[in-house]
């Protein structure tokens, strides 16, 4: 512990070592996938929800899990499935016959940290449910409200693979994510080294707890002095205008194409982001690339386009990376 009057250099010097401890704890378990654990810490200490997509088999239920175990946040895990109702997720009212009156059961949302796994396969009234909880961090059961403890994280995971028997997110609620991580395959040394580990039958992993809600609490307080000039938040609109308006940013081979652009929770998310990438890099000012490698990851859910660009092949990433070359930074 860090006396109440350590200087502000010091408080950064001992959080930025206990990011580096989470990260070689999860390592004692999750092989590789570090670009997805560096964006789920992220989203934890700018409280942004975060979207992982990729094939079964990623490891990225493991990577949850394994990183709420180096937290001391109370966990809850949800297997999203076709018959999962509203209440199973946030609680119901149930009648006490001892006491000839009705209680309330509070369901796994009541937590810290909730894994929302395989979330595309519940029908829109449980995702309803779900998005009143991650955007005003508070539960309605009956005609009572209760507030979420903070902080509150929904981490949910989507298979891409199978399409039949999901339910696509609704765009308001793939808006309310801060970042769509895409999840791709390990290399092949890494591959290797969970084959190896996964192999030996008396494999046993044990991570220790790292981080508490008060270290948390801090790290948000010191991202949020991270500088970032006035030129790179003009930048970011810019970025965000030209999901919108192509056509203006010398884009117009990709007009026709977009239907709709990012909201402004889109240039909030880069801002956060970016400050949060700084810090993480041990830096307490943004550069022009910490927005670049955050881009892509904040918009690409964000983006809706035509039935034209799926015609002709043309995917959101093609028209981030194109926003990127072409809006300069003045």
């Amino acid at each position: 512990m860090l006396p109440s009057t350590a200087s502000s250099a010091d408080l950064v010097q001992h959080y930025q070592q206990k990011i580096r401890q989470v990260s070689a704890e999860v390592g004692k378990v999750v092989v590789g996938q570090q670009y997805m654990l560096n964006r789920l810490l992220i989203g934890l200490f700018t409280g942004g929800h975060i979207l992982l997509e990729g094939v079964p088999g990623l490891a990225k239920t493991l990577t949850i899990s394994t990183l709420a175990q180096v937290l001391r946040l109370h966990f809850q895990r949800v297997q999203f499935t076709p018959d999962l109702l509203p209440s199973d997720l946030v609680g119901t009212m149930i009648y006490n016959q001892s006491q000839s009156d009705f209680e309330v059961k509070k369901g796994p949302i009541f937590a810290n940290l909730v894994l929302a796994d395989e979330v595309n396969r519940s029908p829109a009234k449980v995702q309803s449910a779900l998005l009143e909880a991650m955007q005003e961090k508070q539960v309605t059961i009956g005609d009572t409200t209760y507030p979420l403890d903070l902080p509150f994280l929904v981490l949910a995971t989507q298979n891409p693979v199978e399409q039949e028997g999901t339910y696509p997110l609704p765009e308001a609620q793939v808006d309310r994510f801060m970042m769509k991580v895409y999840v791709d395959y390990l290399k092949k040394a890494e591959e290797l080294e969970v084959m190896r580990r996964m192999a030996n039958l008396s494999y046993a992993s044990d991570v220790q707890a790292v981080l508490s809600k008060e270290d948390i609490f801090g790290i948000r307080g010191l991202i949020n002095q991270v500088q970032i000039s006035d030129t790179l938040e003009k930048y970011i609109i810019e970025l965000v205008f030209a999901t919108r308006k192509p056509g203006e940013y010398d884009l117009a081979d990709y007009a026709p194409y977009v239907q709709y652009g990012v909201s402004p929770r889109a240039s909030i998310a880069i801002h956060r982001a970016a400050r949060a990438v700084a810090f993480l890099d041990e830096r307490d000012y943004v550069l022009p690339e910490d927005i670049k490698e955050v881009a892509a990851d904040v918009l690409n859910h964000r983006i809706m386009l035509t039935y034209e660009a799926e015609a002709d092949g043309v995917r959101t990433q093609d028209l981030i990376e194109a926003i990127l070359r072409k809006v300069p930074i003045s």
